[in-house]
């Protein structure tokens, strides 16, 4: 009979998930401009507009990097572009 081979390891994922972790937010190889707002759903639609105005997407990679609905129908949301265009 086949041998069922056990759980892998996982000390590997460990390590690069604590690596990860002691490197912070801000990775060195990480460019990108970013903020971070919690508004009403009009305001974070008017926000996100008023960025993709500002910094089209095209030329400065405009985009709204994550989001999520809180308490009181606000969302919190975080904006992401390059520093520049070139």
């Amino acid at each position: 009979m086949a041998k069922i081979p056990g759980s892998p390891s996982f000390d590997g994922l460990k390590r690069r998930i604590a690596t990860h972790r002691a490197e912070g937010t801000l990775r060195k190889n990480d460019r990108f401009v970013r903020q971070t707002y919690c508004l009403a759903v009009l305001d974070a639609r008017a926000k996100a507009r008023e960025w993709f105005d500002e910094y089209p997407k095209a030329a400065y990679w405009t985009e709204v990097e994550s989001w999520r609905q809180i308490d009181n129908d606000q969302i919190e949301f975080t904006m992401r572009r390059l520093p520049s265009a070139d």
